[in-house]
């Protein structure tokens, strides 16, 4: 996202800090579940979950916020819109009074760059407004499950650790459950209005911050649409009339259209992120792994048909030359695509839906001429597509067992203030900093300099957010594009069985399906054939994936679907 973007998409996830699809799949050792709240008269169990009534107990009251009106609400799973510029005269006040009594906290949580000088204005600035004293502790975020094992598995854990999802690994899981507390008692029910941002985040946030069936987490929201997106150069398709396709035969006949290898033209990169969708394979990015119901029966996304005829399509565009030569090199985003795709070289690829803005913001100057939209997710065979949803929550904010009353309150004041919507004082506070120092308005758009981009990053918005919200003051025409988009896809967009649920599964089965990416990859490139996955598919099976099925469908036996 570039200097000048006041947004805020779906949330952070790995694939926008990172760029990459590998997630790691989750484990404790003993093959116990935990999922969205593993219940047992201790609280502690490893075994069962907390659902229905039991979960209603647990989980804040839901308020929704009134100081800000969005100018597009949510609608089918997607984020909030503001369209208009903004005024800073105008911004409105969500925390009147501070709650923070003067504490100090320590937080460690992951950063990628280099981190700012403790001390600086903008922490200094946000310590100022909240009334707390927080003390960064910032981590590599490229290194980060290494010392968040090592710190974890010691006695001196920060009194706030900020724990991705896709870091929760090996035995990470059993040490949220024994090194974190209970934030039910300050959150639980109507006792979360003392916090009236965190009583605006959405339900299903909390759902997913159920561990070992306790409150113990404080969530990042996001939308539940998926994040990727057919992206296209508008432009160049309006200047050559080529239509935006509706089936994926539509899309491969366009596809032909456009290439010209001998001008250096080429119709798109390796479509497979949007294949899954159009074909209606569930996510295998996030856990649970692709496990679906299909007519009553627990299926692994690798097992169904639609699966092999998603990477054959895809496999087909790259056999036919579509594909950009850069995109054969390995794996589906092993190259930045940004600048081919600004030059023309192809125009059409999929990406993080965040990349729609930032495209077009850095090529604003340059390039006035360029214009980037989404397509809407094309089905197969005349169908709909069908989108499964991701899940509501995957960066989290837990604090120290050990910690006070005291420093849990305060703790709870920082997150009040960081979970501010947009279009208030405390929003603009905690995503752009102080006026003059990190950034500048101009036109009703705020424009960060370069004190802002190092000191205002990474930080203050780990603790919590706001529920998913979208706003560009100097595109405001992509803000609404992108929440249109959300509200499209999401009329398509249903819920797996295990929607929301946090899930650790048993370590022998752990890596069963660590090498089924990359066989994807080489398949969609012709290094590898549909025979070789089949195969792969009735090794998984044999070395543990249908005992992991009946895993799976024990939860569901005792605890029921939230598959919508």
């Amino acid at each position: 996202m570039t200097p000048n973007a006041a947004s805020a998409s779906s949330g952070p996830s790995r694939r926008s800090f990172l760029a990459s699809t590998a997630v790691a799949t989750a484990a404790v050792a003993g093959g116990m579940p935990l999922l969205a709240a593993c219940g047992g008269s201790d609280g502690d169990s490893r075994e069962g979950t907390t659902s229905g009534k039991a979960a209603k107990k647990i989980l804040p009251a839901f308020v929704a916020g009134s100081v800000v009106t969005p100018d597009i609400p949510s609608k089918n799973g997607s984020a909030v819109g503001f369209t208009g510029k903004l005024d800073l005269a105008g911004l409105k006040t969500s925390v009147p009074k501070k709650l923070g009594k003067g504490g100090r906290i320590t937080v460690m949580s992951p950063f990628w760059g280099s981190p700012p000088k403790a001390g600086n204005p903008y922490y200094a600035g946000m310590n100022s407004l909240i009334g707390v004293d927080v003390v960064w502790q910032n981590q590599d975020g490229n290194t980060y499950d290494q010392k968040l094992g090592a710190v974890l598995a010691s006695s001196e854990v920060p009194d706030v650790v900020v724990v991705p999802g896709w870091n929760m690994g090996g035995k990470i899981p059993s040490a949220i459950l024994s090194k974190f507390a209970d934030l039910g008692p300050y959150l639980s029910g109507d006792k979360v209005k003392e916090y009236p941002n965190l009583a605006a985040v959405p339900t299903d946030a909390w759902q997913r911050s159920i561990f070992g069936g306790k409150l113990r987490a404080l969530p990042m929201p996001s939308s539940y649409v998926p994040n990727i997106v057919p992206l296209y150069r508008k432009d160049l398709f309006d200047k050559h009339g080529y239509e935006v396709p509706k089936t994926t035969d539509e899309f491969m006949a366009l596809a032909k259209e456009i290439t010209d290898a001998k001008a250096k033209v080429w119709a798109c990169g390796d479509m497979k992120w949007t294949a899954f969708n159009s074909f209606g394979v569930p996510s295998g990015a996030e856990k649970p792994l692709g496990w679906i119901l299909v007519d009553g029966k627990l299926v692994n996304r690798i097992e169904m048909d639609v699966y092999l005829e998603a990477l054959e399509w895809s496999r087909k565009l790259f056999a036919a030359g579509y594909v950009h030569p850069d995109f054969k090199l390995g794996k589906s985003q092993a190259v930045d695509p940004s600048t081919k795709f600004a030059a023309g070289e192809f125009l059409i690829y999929n990406n993080d839906i965040s990349s729609w803005y930032g495209q077009q913001a850095s090529q604003a100057t340059q390039n006035p001429d360029f214009r980037i939209w989404g397509m809407d997710i094309f089905g197969h065979g005349g169908a709909d597509p069908v989108i499964y949803a991701t899940q509501p929550a995957n960066i989290f904010a837990f604090v120290n067992k050990k910690a006070s009353e005291s420093v849990i309150r305060d703790v709870l004041a920082v997150a009040n203030v960081t979970a501010a919507p947009y279009g208030t004082k405390e929003y603009m506070l905690t995503n752009y900093g102080i006026e003059g120092t990190h950034y500048t308005v101009k036109d009703g758009v705020p424009v960060k300099n370069d004190k802002g981009n190092q000191e205002v990053s990474n930080a203050f918005v780990m603790i919590a957010s706001p529920a998913a919200t979208i706003a560009h003051p100097d595109f405001p025409d992509i803000a609404k594009g992108q929440v249109e988009w959300q509200q499209r896809m999401g009329a398509f967009t249903k819920k797996s069985a295990f929607y929301g649920m946090q899930i650790t599964e048993p370590t022998r089965w752990t890596n069963l399906t660590n090498d089924f990416e990359q066989l994807e990859d080489d398949i969609v490139r012709g290094r590898k054939k549909i025979g070789d996955m089949q195969q792969a598919v009735a090794d998984w099976k044999k070395k543990g994936g249908d005992q992991l099925r009946d895993w799976y469908q024990k939860l569901l036996d005792d605890n029921g679907s939230a598959a919508s």
